[in-house]
This record gives structure tokens, sequence and C-alpha cells, in this order.
């Protein structure tokens, strides 16, 4: 009877589940991807200088640290990082920008990967013995990290996430 009553009330839950959610690698990057790039689209220009401490990154900061992890996490399993990113930028549209490029190189560059050149071994920052899955994974895992350091960011300053706006 538990299973059953169980089953009932959480059916409505599965049905709201995000695209991707439990669909393994590819899947959590297009829905964590998606949701960093929401909410850097719904907080307003205005508020990317806003940082709630002396010392800590502002809202432009945490973004431009997604992307420029991803290429250096990218560039630790062997990919260069591109010369337009090495440069710094606080216009909204252009970090933006980048954080879709770099999201779109992470993808692209997990799909070409084969499953021997994931298990290769690296040095992660020079010192860790690693393999290339394990960067891919700590990709994810940074992501995730400051995603959750946006939402508190937004939410401080009125922004509700866009993907938990009630219809």
């Amino acid at each position: 009877m538990r299973i059953l009553t169980w089953f009932l009330l959480a059916s409505p839950l599965v049905a709201q589940v995000a695209p991707g959610l439990g669909r393994g690698y590819l899947g959590e990057l297009e829905h964590t991807g998606r949701q960093v790039l929401q909410l850097a689209e719904a907080v307003p220009e205005a508020k990317y200088s806003w940082r709630p401490a002396p010392g800590v990154m502002s809202v432009a900061e945490v973004y431009t640290h997604i992307y420029e992890g991803n290429f250096f996490l990218l560039s630790q399993a062997g990919h260069p990082v591109p010369k337009e990113m090495q440069t710094k930028t606080t216009s909204k549209a252009e970090i933006i920008a980048r954080l879709k490029r770099s999201l779109a190189e992470v993808k692209q560059k997990y799909e070409a990967t084969s499953p021997a050149e994931m298990q290769r071994p690296v040095k992660f920052l020079g010192t860790v013995d690693s393999k290339v899955e394990n960067l891919y994974l700590r990709i994810l895992a940074h992501i995730s990290e400051h995603m959750g350091q946006s939402i508190a960011y937004a939410r401080m300053n009125g922004v509700v996430p866009p993907w938990s706006v009630k219809p």
C-alpha cells in the first residue's frame, strides 16, 4: 500500500522533471548549462557589478569564472583555450556569448572523446593523478557549484530563477 501511495503522490513530480536530468553526462550538462544561461540572461546588466561583500566575486565575475573554468579544464584535457577567451569583458552580452561558447565546446569535445581517451591519465593542476573523464566531471561539478552561488546572488537582487516561476 505504501508503494502505491508513494507512486501516486510522486507521479506529478516525475512529469515535471526537466529535460536532461538523469540522462547521463550530456543530459546533465545540457540541463545545468540551460539553467545557468537562463539565469545569466534574467539578471539585469545593472546588477552584473553587484557583489554581496567587498572582496567577493561580482555577478559578472561568477559567470566569467564559469566560462573560464570550462576552458581551463578543457585545456587540462589537452584542448587549447581560444585566444579570444583569454581577454576580460564586463559586458553582459559578451559574458553570455562566452558562456554559450564554453558550454558548446565542452559538449563538442566530450562527444568527440573516445572511451579510451576518457581513460587517458592526466596531471590535474600539474600534480593530481587523474583521467580525462574526471576533468569532464569537474566541469559539471564546477558549473553546478557556481549555479548555486548565482541563484543566491539573483535572489538577493530580487531576480527569481526563470525555471522556478510558476505559470
